[in-house]
């Protein structure tokens, strides 16, 4: 017989699971939809919850985007977001991993449709411009960085630091990531390191750096853009860009590390890098052993191999190989702990299994990267 409290836990979770599905007037003011003659706005309208992305959400964005692709009357799409302090702060993983323990099918729901929207923008067949002005993690990574055109402004704040919840960077980490000059994508990866402002662009995370106050100014040149191509746009883009003066001269704030992060973070395996770290004896390294200390062991590893399979795979292949690992992390422990500690209790203590590199074996990470039954692969 079902325990009382896990029959009420699973009934909470059903309930939300509806609610989110249900298109109330409600929910569908979490996503707003502006047309300006032949372009297409998509505003993101959860300013509380920092714009964090649920189920509800994507399924909104996700048809607007299919009907405009093909829709000869619809020659751009922009997204940005309501607020200040966030253009997407990430998923709505705390309602995944309620949901997951009580094997709702919000938890499998949540990231294959995810990750369909995200393949969505990086095939998009039209110019797609995300503002990033703000606070811009996970989720919001996912919905910006595959599309043509990034403007982030000095609000912006970049990372991915899913590894210090169980996770890994998803959404598409394993394609993008590995872009970034040298080995900038995997240092971000195991660390979690936050970029900010100008430094969001010269990491090669943005296309553009526009100041947050010209925002509004910048949107309303491109809606009346006469014709929205791809010259006109970076024609607009690039006149707003060079006409910002924050931080102009201020140097990237990696400069400093980048032939250390290259250098170490080539190692194939994360015992190699931590070896190369701890040989380097700076104090520079000293802190990035410091931070790895605190990451799921777990975590680290699988990211590392993903972000190694992913500089030769396309955004398809990575995007179905992340969704065995995220299948793989709602059966695991780390996931949940990870959120329990950060985000719940928000203790900051996560008790990880196991707790050392050398306790993820092989087979461990073998088994995260192993096919799921067909009946469950992510179809792109």
């Amino acid at each position: 017989m079902i325990p009382r409290s896990l029959q009420m836990q699973r009934l909470r979770v059903v309930l939300q699971h509806v609610k989110m599905a249900r298109f109330s007037t409600q929910s569908t003011d979490e996503v707003l939809f502006n047309a300006v003659g032949d372009k297409r706005v998509i505003v993101l309208n959860r300013p509380k919850a920092l714009n964090a992305l649920n189920l509800n959400m994507i399924r909104l964005i996700y048809p607007k985007m299919v009907e405009w692709e093909t829709d000869p009357g619809v020659s751009m799409v922009m997204i940005k977001a309501v607020g200040e302090k966030a253009f997407c702060a990430g998923g709505d993983i705390r309602a995944v991993t309620e949901a997951g323990k009580v094997g709702d099918s919000l938890a499998k729901d949540f990231f294959k449709e995810e990750y369909i929207l995200n393949f969505k923008i990086g095939s998009y067949k039209k110019p797609y411009l995300a503002a990033i002005d703000g606070i811009t993690m996970g989720g919001g990574v996912g919905l910006s960085v595959h599309g043509k055109y990034r403007v982030a402004t000095e609000r912006t704040v970049f990372a991915m630091p899913e590894t210090g919840i169980g996770l890994f960077p998803d959404v598409g980490g394993g394609h993008f990531l590995p872009w970034l000059h040298g080995r900038l994508g995997i240092y971000l990866a195991l660390t979690g390191f936050r970029l900010k402002g100008r430094d969001v662009f010269q990491a090669g995370v943005a296309t553009h750096f526009v100041q947050a106050e010209k925002l509004p100014a910048l949107e309303e040149t491109l809606m009346k853009l006469p014709e929205a191509s791809e010259l006109h746009i970076e024609k607009v883009l690039d006149s707003f860009h060079s006409q910002n003066p924050i931080d102009k001269d201020k140097p990237f704030i990696l400069a400093p590390y980048l032939d250390k992060i290259n250098s170490i973070f080539s190692q194939a395996t994360l015992e190699d890098i931590v070896k190369c770290l701890e040989s380097d004896q700076s104090e520079w390294a000293e802190k990035q052993l410091k931070t790895l200390k605190k990451m799921s062991p777990t975590s680290m590893k699988v990211t590392l191999r993903q972000l190694q399979m992913g500089e030769t795979m396309s955004l398809a292949e990575i995007l179905q190989i992340e969704y065995r690992l995220s299948q793989r992390c709602l059966e695991d422990h780390d996931f949940y702990e990870g959120v329990r500690a950060v985000l719940i209790d928000k203790d900051q203590q996560p008790q990880w299994r196991p707790d050392t590199l050398e306790g993820v074996t092989p087979e461990k990470l073998d088994w995260y990267f192993s096919p799921l039954p067909p009946d469950r692969e992510l179809v792109l």
